[in-house]
């Protein structure tokens, strides 16, 4: 294991305990940012001590983070952390929230660490040396069929928007079953293998870029809406190699036509 990746893991873990000590707790007071979205105390501490914890190893590295403004890089390597995936899930005392860390090297994911503290969960991966959850390796599912699969989403948007010919779209009729299981937590079901295909028709780039290492290493695949592998695309979806490959080859055909 790598230092950085250590540092990841570690850093995950000690921001998931101060969440904890948010959860649940009757007087949370919410705010609402320019963009309409909610925020609490607990995001803003996690991302102040992830940010202290990187930059004290790491002093010339970038920061990226959900709630504070962006520390640019002085060597190529980026950190891009969300202290609280799932910040409506928390404020609701549901467990499925992650603390998403992730470190992108010359434009590309090496590293992706998401903690979700109220499960005890830990998955993490860096690029060529697989994907892990507590401790153990995980991989995607063998489902190969769209009929067979099942589908976990986030957004409202993806049930309730207009007849769509999208390869993506057409999952929401076309699955064994589909599920609000969203956030990191559904694009970890995909990546240990619980479901087949995880859909955000809406995403930031620290809202991508944890899962997509993870996901891959675990042999799956993560692209946008117009087949990139991007943090910055439209959306994202995460889905195990063979589905992958009827979706772009799909979506790759739908752009030609």
């Amino acid at each position: 294991m790598t230092s950085e990746l250590q540092l990841a893991i570690e850093t995950a873990k000690s921001a998931g305990t101060l969440t904890l000590s948010f959860f649940n707790r009757k007087s949370l007071e919410v705010f609402s940012k320019r963009d309409a979205s909610p925020v609490t105390e607990a995001d803003r501490s996690a991302e102040e001590l992830i940010r202290t914890a990187i930059a004290s190893r790491f002093p010339l590295d970038g920061l990226l983070g959900e709630e504070f403004e962006e520390k640019p890089s002085k060597n190529g390597r980026r950190w891009i952390i969300d202290p609280i995936d799932g910040t409506r899930a928390f404020i609701h005392g549901v467990p499925l929230y992650g603390v998403m860390i992730a470190l992108e090297e010359d434009c590309l994911m090496r590293i992706g660490v998401i903690s979700f503290p109220a499960l005890g969960q830990l998955f993490y991966a860096e690029k060529g040396g697989g994907a892990y959850m507590n401790g153990d390796r995980i991989s995607v599912s063998p489902i190969g069929l769209i009929g067979d699969a099942t589908v976990v989403f986030t957004e409202k948007e993806y049930l309730l928007d207009p007849i769509s010919s999208h390869p993506v779209d057409l999952l929401r009729t076309n699955a064994s079953l589909v599920r609000g299981w969203g956030d990191c937590y559904g694009h970890m079901l995909v990546a240990s293998g619980r479901a087949d295909v995880a859909v955000d028709k809406i995403m930031s780039p620290w809202d991508c870029a944890a899962v997509i290492p993870i996901v891959t290493e675990a042999g799956g695949n993560c692209f946008d809406y117009r087949g990139n592998t991007v943090i910055d695309g439209q959306g994202l979806v995460s889905c195990n190699a063979a589905l992958g490959s009827v979706l772009l080859k799909a979506i790759r055909e739908g752009e030609r036509a």
